[in-house]
């Protein structure tokens, strides 16, 4: 068995949660303490983490303009974007461990992705 158990589908499941979870949280767990950026850098991420999944070629997204792979791609860079965002951007204590752990999260599930088979037709 491969250790690359996230699929297309299981990843599209868990794009619209996590999106979601990235505008309310900060919220919920008062965010911002240490630099208001760590507040609206999730926020505005999550956004962006909505619209990208509505656009993107999976069986859940709406508009589907955008490659799988193309979205993989974001979803990578902004869990390095996540890991670093505390020492680049000053965030202490609660703001900073937030940025680690979905930061940490999304690099698993991206490291975790199923390689895509190319399609003959």
């Amino acid at each position: 068995m491969s250790l690359r158990f996230v699929t297309r589908s299981v990843h599209a499941y868990l794009d619209y949660p996590v999106a979601i979870a990235l505008m309310v949280l900060p919220f919920v767990l008062g965010l911002g303490q240490s630099n208001p950026l760590a507040l609206w850098l999730s926020v505005f991420t999550g956004v962006a983490a909505f619209v990208l999944t509505i656009l993107t070629d999976h069986h859940l997204g709406i508009w589907r303009v955008l490659s799988y792979k193309f979205h993989l791609a974001v979803d990578l860079l902004v869990g390095i974007a996540f890991l670093m965002a505390p020492s680049l951007l000053g965030f202490s204590g609660i703001d900073a461990l937030f940025y680690w752990i979905n930061g940490a999260a999304v690099v698993a599930v991206i490291s975790l992705s199923a390689p895509e088979k190319d399609v003959v037709v």
